[in-house]
């Protein structure tokens, strides 16, 4: 028996398909607040260091969604310690995001103490409410030993500084990506099966969505706010402001337009859905990571427009947009079995554009990149309508 005696706190399987529940919605404000500290984080630390100590981070940030999606797609949010537990995970995630832009430097610790309590915690909290029968028990056991090893790598960077705080928690960040991949294994505990994965395939596929949708709209946010602070609106700034408005429905239409209810289809229909749900989030790490880079990029061409390109510059102007486009034609890739062909150009066109970009300013080339997404998109829409994706393939 439970620590919560009979009180059942599983999702009712009943032939409906489990929906995304407000609490689970409020739950992801947190995560608005993360990304905006992440792309701050990134702008103000243009180098490959701060690039790699900004991938970090924002892994970290994903893997603590990721592992909360996995729970309230089994456990039912609207019951009360379900609904705490969302609670306490939003606090502890409020004060990680916090302190996101001070990780690497004195608060170090309380980030690492943060993450660790929010994903040993959860776990912890699950394990002993299924107690020892049930289904997921042994899943949710091999998932709080490798939370617990990948905590220690957390805690010892925090205690460490400088190279080593980075490789400790590089360390960690595979210890949690990486273990699903090989089932969890444990000594002396096995390995889990994918299809032991008993998940509610809509519900794994619009938590995704709806994360694409937070990373989207803090690229909003970001355009406000940068516009807003401007002292004058001249016209190269007003060209860039709409620039970035532009791209960013664009970034909207490549996802949403082409893909999300295909992808919803394809888990749904798998008989396999748990390795799909886990493709799912492995290349929407890569998808939304083009969002932030791609707002950074934006904000950049919004303040200097005639500025002069410079390798940091164009890292951030061609490598969101890049970085988009893949993580979308994997995740494409997934649902359909092929990497979209209009991706392949786009990834091209892009790669073609980086030594001509020298030669002119911010402005022109984030005009351009949006104009190649535009055409990318043009290029799907045109193609999935007149048939050549057909019906989504049900990945087996």
């Amino acid at each position: 028996m439970s620590i919560w005696g009979k009180t059942n706190l599983l999702r009712a399987r009943d032939g409906h398909e489990a929906k995304v529940l407000p609490v689970e919605l409020f739950f992801d404000l947190v995560y608005v607040f993360a990304v905006t500290q992440l792309s701050h984080h990134l702008l103000e630390n243009l180098t490959p260091l701060g690039a790699l100590q900004t991938l970090v981070l924002w892994f970290a940030v994903w893997l603590v969604w990721q592992y909360t999606c996995w729970v309230t797609n089994w456990f039912d949010p609207e019951t009360l310690p379900i609904r705490l537990l969302l609670f306490a995970i939003m606090l502890a995630g409020l004060v990680m995001s916090a302190v996101l832009p001070d990780a690497f430097g004195e608060r170090g610790m309380i980030f690492a103490v943060c993450y660790v309590a929010m994903q040993v915690g959860r776990t912890l909290f699950v394990v002993l409410h299924l107690g020892r029968r049930h289904a997921l028990s042994k899943n949710f056991q091999r998932m709080l030993g490798w939370l617990c090893i990948s905590g220690a790598l957390w805690i010892a960077g925090g205690l460490s500084g400088g190279e080593y705080r980075l490789l400790f928690w590089i360390t960690a960040v595979a210890c949690e990506y990486l273990s699903p991949m090989i089932g969890l294994w444990l000594p002396g505990m096995g390995r889990s099966n994918t299809q032991e994965w008993t998940i509610e395939g809509g519900h794994m596929a619009e938590r995704c969505q709806l994360f694409v949708i937070v990373a989207l709209g803090e690229s909003i946010l970001v355009t406000g706010a940068t516009i807003g602070h401007m002292a004058s609106w001249d016209a190269p700034t007003l060209i860039a402001f709409l620039v970035a408005f532009v791209g960013s429905l664009t970034m909207w239409w490549i996802y949403f337009d082409t893909s999300s209810q295909a992808g919803t289809e394809a888990i749904v229909t798998s008989s396999d859905p748990g390795r799909i749900g886990a493709y799912f989030h492995y290349t929407h790490v890569i998808i939304v990571a083009g969002v932030i880079i791609t707002a950074v990029g934006d904000e950049l061409a919004m303040a200097h427009p005639a500025g002069h390109i410079d390798t940091k510059s164009l890292a951030v102007l061609i490598g969101g947009p890049m970085t988009y486009l893949l993580g979308n034609g994997i995740y494409k890739a997934v649902v359909y079995r092929w990497f979209p062909f209009s991706h392949v150009i786009g990834l091209a066109a892009l790669a073609v554009l980086v030594p001509f970009a020298y030669l002119t300013d911010q402005l022109m080339v984030a005009g351009l990149t949006t104009v190649i997404l535009i055409v990318t998109a043009i290029q799907e829409s045109v193609s999935r309508r007149k048939g050549s994706h057909g019906a989504p393939q049900h990945v087996e």
